[in-house]
């Protein structure tokens, strides 16, 4: 009965939406030359090529993080089980695009269908996948009530709920159980993420099996970025604000402003969230005055070095952490809380400062933070004293970065646990 009044209700719903979600991919970059299978729209061509992947796993991602998972996961399964074939589907064109970059052979990718029955069913008619994997809390009905029917087994794998999210849940839960018991076996990644998931489905099968994203490595291949065509060839000291939200920028470059009349040497580099912010966030850094281009436009004609880069491109993160020696990381002050995956700057033994709140990454946090291994704030006027600390103790900075590094090795095991399940 819920899948059905879901169904009957979801064309009149959709026709609000299809506006903003045209003009979301007409502003976001990455492929966008498929996004007709969005639709469940395939050509000819397209359609017998994915007829050659018949019975393969079929693992959902979502955006760039969850889908760097999904290619570690899809390269260690595939060293594991070398004849199993594999279909990686993504939702945002940012996804996609990275998917298709990195996914050397091992999966054929497609864009996942829109929540509708005839969209959904049309595309599992065609994969007949013999398994869904879906990574993180992408609760689909008509995805998961149709892999229910068609596959062996459908999971839920790096599994994760928030406070805020698990208590909406819980008041629709007369939903979302029937949704949640379309799951094989859910795997979260901590303790608090099954209570929670229990609290709202207590029949489902849920059990921890860690968290995927500390098993990431550094890169292979980094793309080098250099800062000396923007920054010039001085030594200088880099601070990153790394995936930031509205409110965000505008506070660390008035930060950074501050900052520089005491410490000359220092750059500054933002990488939003959603590049598609940049005309914007341009406009807030031109009002403050700060001297700064973009680097989807270069220099653009300007005759001396800037201080700062709006660098306003996607799949470039991994690169200008690298280059960093201080991480801010985003979605965690000027109002946000819920915060981005610390893991990847900790990677990099990279000096780490963050909101003290984040409601989707508190398992992290608390690690780093019993390992002293990066600096909390807990309101944004103590920003600029944290950065003064460590703009003043390079051996502090150096200290932080190998501590994070050094908690995320110890928790390692995630990746090859998974498999083990799934391969079960």
């Amino acid at each position: 009965m819920i899948f059905f009044i879901y169904n009957l209700f979801f064309p009149v719903v959709f026709v609000f939406f299809i506006p903003g979600i045209i003009i979301k991919q007409i502003r976001r970059s990455g492929w966008k030359s498929t996004f007709a299978e969005r639709f469940a729209i395939f050509g000819k061509e397209r359609t017998k090529e994915l007829q050659a992947y018949r019975g393969a796993v079929w693992i959902h991602s979502v955006s760039v993080g969850e889908t760097q998972i999904a290619l570690d996961l899809i390269k260690k399964w595939k060293s594991i089980s070398p004849d199993k074939k594999f279909v990686l589907s993504t939702t945002t064109t940012t996804g996609q695009q990275l998917a298709r970059d990195k996914i050397n052979g091992m999966a054929a990718v497609i864009f996942c269908p829109i929540d509708f029955c005839l969209f959904v069913n049309k595309v599992f008619k065609l994969i007949q996948p013999s398994q869904l994997v879906i990574l993180e809390t992408e609760l689909w009905p008509n995805m998961l009530y149709y892999a229910r029917k068609r596959c062996k087994s459908v999971m839920l794998i790096n599994g994760r709920m928030s406070d805020k999210s698990s208590r909406g849940y819980y008041r629709w839960r007369l939903f979302f159980r029937p949704v949640l018991k379309c799951f094989t076996r859910i795997c979260v990644q901590s303790d608090n993420d099954m209570r929670r998931f229990l609290s709202v489905c207590p029949d489902a099968a849920v059990s921890v099996s860690g968290n995927l994203k500390f098993d990431r490595g550094v890169p292979e291949n980094l793309p080098e970025i250099d800062l000396k065509e923007y920054f010039g060839a001085g030594k200088f000291s880099i601070i990153l604000a790394s995936c930031t939200h509205a409110g965000e920028e505008k506070l660390v470059a008035e930060t950074f402003m501050r900052l520089q009349k005491e410490f000359a040497d220092i750059r500054l580099v933002i990488v939003p969230r959603h590049a598609e912010r940049a005309p914007g966030i341009a406009e807030e850094l031109k009002a403050l005055g700060l001297n700064f281009c973009r680097r989807t436009q270069g220099m653009d004609g300007k005759s001396q070095e800037v201080d700062c880069l709006l660098a306003d491109t996607t799949g470039e993160m991994f690169g200008f952490i690298n280059k960093a020696d201080i991480v801010i990381m985003g979605k965690s002050m000027a109002g946000h809380n819920e915060g981005h995956n610390l893991i990847e700057p900790a990677l990099f033994a990279k000096a780490i400062v963050t909101g003290s709140v984040l409601t989707n990454f508190r398992f992290v946090l608390d690690i780093l933070k019993n390992d002293k291994a990066l600096i909390c704030v807990s309101s944004d006027p103590e920003l600029e004293e944290a950065l003064r600390k460590l703009l003043s103790d390079p051996a502090l900075c150096e200290q932080l970065g190998r501590a994070a590094e050094q908690a995320i090795a110890r928790h390692r095991g995630a990746l090859e646990k998974t498999i083990n399940i799934l391969e079960a």
